[in-house]
C-alpha cells in the first residue's frame, strides 16, 4: 500500500500510471517482508522539485529524500534506494 501526496506539484494521470509502475518491484518487496506502508510527499520549491518518502515494514523504517531539477529524476532516485534498502531487509531477515 502506498499513499502519494503531490503537493504543489502537477501530476497527469499518465504521470500517476509512470510512477505506479516505477514502484511495482518496490511494492512487491515490502509485500514479502510484511506490514509495508509506503508515504511519498512531492513539493516543488523554487526550481528544485524535492521527494520525501517514509517507508515502514515488519523490520523497521526509512526516511529518504531528493532533491534534483526535475520529478522524474528526484522520484527514480527515492525508488532505487528504496529497492535497495528492501532488498536488503529482505536478505537480513532471511538470514535470522
Amino acid at each position: 500500500m502506498f499513499k502519494l501526496d503531490s503537493g504543489n506539484v502537477l501530476l497527469k494521470p499518465s504521470h500517476r500510471k509512470q510512477l505506479s509502475s516505477w514502484l511495482r518491484r518496490t511494492l512487491r518487496l515490502g509485500q514479502r517482508i510484511g506490514n509495508f506502508a509506503l508515504t511519498i510527499t512531492m513539493q516543488r520549491i523554487g526550481k528544485y522539485y524535492e521527494v520525501r518518502v517514509n517507508a515502514h515494514d515488519s523490520i523497521g523504517a526509512m526516511v529518504c529524500r531528493s532533491k534534483r531539477h526535475d520529478w522524474q529524476d528526484a522520484m527514480r532516485d527515492v525508488v532505487r534506494r528504496l529497492t535497495f534498502w528492501l532488498h536488503e531487509q529482505q536478505l537480513g531477515h532471511l538470514a535470522m
